[in-house]
């Protein structure tokens, strides 16, 4: 049976590179701004999420204000958004205003 000899890279630490090749170097750099861009991105997004999320719950305080004001007024905040008509239930007799 034949033996194999394993080879071993030996390094010669006398000439050691000092530096990686301009196109490593360029590659490393694009894809760490790369990284940063998106980051930073994702961060813009998560404030304007945040801003959003805020502001849907000042309109939604909002609409319960409007339907409190609507229950007070007509006796129902049962009301259709695109042409205003009152949807009075069924047992509600309707004071209508000349």
């Amino acid at each position: 049976m034949a033996k194999t000899k394993k080879m071993e890279k030996v390094v010669d630490l006398k000439l050691k590179a000092e530096k990686i090749t301009d196109e490593q170097l360029k590659e490393v750099q694009e894809t760490v701004n790369s990284l940063n861009k998106s980051q930073l991105e994702i961060g813009g997004i998560e404030l304007r999420k945040h801003d959003l999320t805020h502001a849907i719950v000042a309109m939604r305080e909002k609409l319960t204000e409007l339907q409190l004001a609507f229950e007070k007024e007509y006796g129902t905040f049962d009301i259709n958004i695109t042409d205003g008509v009152i949807n009075y239930p069924q047992d509600v007799e309707v004071n209508k205003k000349d």
